[in-house]
């Protein structure tokens, strides 16, 4: 016996041994090892959930006392979580930074805890930043690049960014992955998934699952930096008509899915009030661009850029015309609005804008809220429920409305829990862009200006109207409508321009849901994701 259990000790020994040797020989750091990651995870999650568990066991609910230790119990929990996603970094970053953008639907504790991880984000070493680029990239540095900044100009949770000086003398933001993200996101966000089920077996009331499917929807877009440089593009041309927006240029060349080489944009943060005050650039000026800007990127064409915090949205006078510039910047995030939401989303906010409390019920449980459509009406404005019955754009924002909306988030966060499980997903990522406009505004004090509901409400109405022509056109019309296939592109004939093929398709689709039990369709020239599911279907003939 003495010997087998000497045998057992000396091959343990040996085990332990050689695997210390191996980590030491490959300078391997322990944090990437899934282990480890997956047990700091878990044994945050068991003292939050056991301080949940027991924490209130002496205290009767609804008292002072109650509500004032729950919030010291919010306050610590959100702690913890911060340190774990600061440990764990990557994925775990991401997913704090989008519960830290949430101001109005999880407690303050939380979202005023987690939104230093902005300034958290872990840095690569330049041995990393140079290896990523001779493997993407086949070349070093010194033959890319007349400079390099070893210093970044940010780090974030996916990637850095670093300033340098190309050969022809134009100056560049490279933006480089950092090396370990992709490999260790996809089980970072099963590790995720398999807690948050523990929670939710442990407090039912708790259901964030709907972060585990955007974090697995969401993530691979988000490293795929080709498919951000296409998004930049396409906003750019989307949103020509702007003169105060400028998205940087892609040198497609020096570009990979880990590396992104662009303009170089410098300005001061959408919030800084002090530099715009510096620069000469008009506060009121600055917000009511950017309500312009997002009202038509989510009301008119149904692609919103869903990352707008103050890091990734820059002001400036334009170095040439000495005009204010906005300078949008991070465009891995876009969540596309099918049709039929973003109209019934129009609809929603034009009901709220003018207090038709009839239609904010209608749209809102079109939208999938249900009979919790109260809750969610002051959800998406951060308004109180007696704001809403007046019509927002009549009622001012004032303090004492903010902290009820703030400390309402507290008090209603099962049945937000399940608002946000039931409402579509492209919602979730509106919900978080919201927010973060709103503080923006906070931060101006621009909000609820009148500027902002009335450019609201004109790209609504744009929408609606263009929406209800095109199907009246579509009801008298006998159109045919075809395609070839050319190098994968599918090519839609008898339709004379982009602007209108875009618009006809929209309504098209939606006109044939509501009018036709067959499946005609309609294609045009263009190569958006949203096509791929058509690829296959017949040509066809549409007529009154």
């Amino acid at each position: 016996m003495a010997g087998r259990l000497l045998k057992v000790s000396s091959l343990a020994t040996a085990v332990f041994a050689s695997s210390g040797f191996y980590l030491y020989t490959r300078q391997l750091d322990l944090n990437d090892l899934s282990v480890i990651r997956f047990g700091r995870a878990a044994a945050a999650t068991a003292v939050i959930s056991y301080d949940y568990l027991t924490a209130f066991k002496h205290v009767e609910y609804g008292t002072e006392e109650y509500w004032a230790l729950k919030s010291k119990v919010h306050l610590r929990s959100a702690e913890r979580l911060r340190d774990l996603c600061c440990a764990n970094r990557g994925t775990f970053i991401k997913v704090g930074q989008h519960l830290g953008a949430l101001d109005y639907l999880l407690p303050e504790e939380y979202t005023s805890t987690l939104k230093v991880l902005h300034s958290r984000a872990p840095q690569s070493t330049m041995e990393e930043i140079q290896q990523v680029i001779r493997e993407d990239l086949g070349k070093e540095l010194s033959e890319l690049f007349v400079s390099f900044e070893e210093k970044p100009q940010g780090a974030a949770s996916l990637a850095q960014v670093h300033k340098a000086v190309l050969h022809d003398g134009r100056t560049v933001a490279v933006k480089v992955q950092h090396p370990k993200v992709q490999r260790q996101s996809s089980k970072d966000i099963a590790v995720i998934e398999v807690l948050l089920r523990a929670v939710h077996w442990l407090f039912p009331d708790f259901a964030f699952m709907w972060l585990v499917e955007e974090a697995k929807k969401n993530m691979p877009l988000e490293l795929d930096f080709l498919n951000e440089g296409r998004n930049a593009e396409k906003v750019t041309k989307m949103l020509a008509h702007f003169p105060f927006l400028k998205v940087p240029v892609i040198h497609w060349h020096l570009s990979t899915k880990r590396i992104l080489t662009m303009e170089f944009a410098e300005g001061g943060q959408v919030n800084d009030r002090d530099y715009m005050k510096k620069h000469g650039i008009s506060v009121n000026e600055i917000s009511e661009s950017l309500g312009k800007m997002y009202s038509e990127m989510i009301f008119v064409h149904g692609f919103v850029h869903c990352d707008p915090h103050p890091g990734n949205v820059l002001v400036r006078k334009c170095p040439q015309s000495k005009k204010t510039e906005i300078v949008l910047l991070d465009h891995g995030l876009y969540q596309v609005l099918q049709p039929d939401f973003r109209l019934d989303y129009c609809r929603l906010w034009q009901a709220l804008i003018k207090g038709d409390m009839p239609g904010v019920e209608r749209y809102s449980r079109r939208l999938g809220a249900g009979a919790l459509y109260p809750l969610f009406a002051c959800v998406l404005t951060a308004r109180s429920w007696t704001a809403v019955n007046a019509g927002i754009s009549s009622v001012p924002v004032t303090h004492s409305e903010d902290v009820e909306i703030r400390t309402n988030a507290s008090l209603y966060l099962p049945q937000i829990s399940e608002l946000l499980n039931r409402v579509p997903r492209q919602m979730l990522l509106l919900l978080k862009t919201n927010d973060l406009l709103r503080g923006i505004e906070t931060t101006l004090q621009t909000r609820a200006s009148s500027s902002s509901f009335i450019n609201m409400s004109r790209c609504c109405i744009r929408a609606m109207a263009r929406s209800e022509r095109l199907s009246s056109f579509l009801c008298r019309s006998k159109i045919l409508f075809y395609y070839e296939q050319h190098q994968g592109i599918l090519q839609c004939h008898l339709i004379p321009t982009p602007q209108l093929q875009r618009a006809v398709l929209t309504a098209a689709l939606s006109h044939c849901r509501r009018a036709f039990s067959t499946t005609h369709t309609v294609f045009m020239c263009c190569q958006q994701p949203e096509l791929a599911p058509l690829r296959h279907v017949a040509p066809f003939f549409l007529c009154s």
